[in-house]
């Protein structure tokens, strides 16, 4: 199934409030869920819809982008003349134009869009973590005759990451939307993925930048919302906007309940990651494991309680994990206790410790730290 949709995800300024876990890599590569990175299940739903041209327009620290994403082979999105994975760093080094808004760097790579033969284009950020169907908001786009749709969720409680609240008309046309630090009143939040068609989005791109206007979503829709007929789509499946330390604690031990994993990782498709061959997670003799999300390579000889554990996880004897998150190739050393904690990827608690969140703030350790 191919789909007259172009995808594109934008990395440049995006909202990150993870500090010590994009310290050196980001906000598109934070782990999540054990084996996967945020920037997964936006890519996964756009291949999973139909969508077979894909560009990241990366920004800063995409070491890790470039090493994760690959040829995009994993994906299904090996690079042919209309097709592929096009990972788009900016055009100079210079700080003054890296400091510019996405418009500017879109018009840096507008051979990108002109060469494309697609009609449509579908622009997300990489930290909404969710399953959709984008071919789905592609036909209420055009039944709706839209010049914009903005994929939204409505919720009772307000979402853990910074959103971006929206107000819409009776028939779905928006006419009020605020930035992620707003206070206006709402309990519909914009997913940050607008569909538009590719001429729209040059036009919006060419009119913003001889204004002296940068950014999408601040400049050329914000804007313009008197103008265009921007309207909104409802997602009803699950969703984690993961740009803050809670909301990445909050949604990966939500992946503890059966009913989020099979809704998030099978619903409408299945989600992707890079392939990394590793051995079945080992259980010692006198290990006790409950509630708990275990991936590969693991090797647990103590307690784990209510956490996610990534690859190469080694989770010494007498050791005790609960309620914590512990990245690939962690190590927890023999009677040492770690709870409501977040520890990046190569951090090494020594024996006999104790580690502790306070409250509802997890502590946190940042890449290969010995503590």
């Amino acid at each position: 199934m191919k789909t007259n949709l172009l995808g594109v995800i934008n990395l440049i300024h995006e909202n990150d409030e993870l500090e010590h876990l994009t310290q050196s890599r980001c906000l598109a590569t934070v782990p999540f869920g054990a084996r996967y990175r945020l920037i997964d299940f936006v890519l996964s739903s756009m291949v999973n819809s139909g969508i077979s041209k894909v560009g990241v327009f990366a920004h800063k620290k995409y070491r890790s982008l470039m090493d994760h994403m690959g040829s995009g082979k994993n994906w299904d999105l090996q690079q042919h003349r209309h097709s592929g994975l096009f990972i788009l760093p900016p055009a100079t080094d210079d700080i003054q134009e890296l400091s510019r808004g996405d418009l500017y760097h879109f018009y840096q790579h507008r051979d990108f869009f002109n060469r494309s033969p697609h009609d449509y284009v579908v622009i997300t950020r990489s930290y909404m973590v969710c399953n959709i169907d984008f071919d789905a908001v592609l036909r209420f786009h055009q039944q709706k005759g839209a010049d914009i749709t903005v994929v939204c969720k409505q919720h009772d409680q307000p979402l853990s990451g910074k959103t971006r609240k929206v107000r819409m008309e009776g028939d779905g046309r928006i006419y009020a939307m605020q930035d992620h630090y707003g206070r206006m009143i709402s309990d519909v939040s914009s997913m940050e993925m607008y569909v538009m068609r590719r001429d729209k989005l040059m036009e919006l791109v060419e009119t913003s930048l001889a204004q002296g206007q940068d950014h999408l979503v601040r400049h050329a829709i914000f804007s313009r919302l008197h103008e265009l007929k921007v309207y909104g789509y409802y997602y009803d499946g699950y969703l984690g906007a993961v740009n803050t330390l809670s909301s990445f604690y909050t949604h990966n031990r939500n992946l503890l309940r059966s009913d989020v994993w099979r809704e998030l990782f099978y619903q409408p498709g299945p989600i992707f990651t890079k392939v990394k061959d590793e051995p079945p997670a080992r259980y010692e003799a006198g290990s006790k494991v409950t509630g708990s999300l275990v991936a590969n390579g693991c090797r647990i000889e103590g307690t784990v309680v209510n956490s996610v554990l990534f690859r190469g996880v080694h989770v010494e004897r007498g050791a005790v994990v609960q309620d914590s998150i512990i990245m690939q190739n962690g190590r927890i050393g023999r009677d040492s206790y770690v709870y409501n904690s977040i520890l990046d990827k190569d951090v090494c608690v020594e024996a006999g410790r104790d580690i502790r969140g306070v409250g509802t703030s997890p502590y946190v350790a940042g890449k290969k730290k010995i503590i």
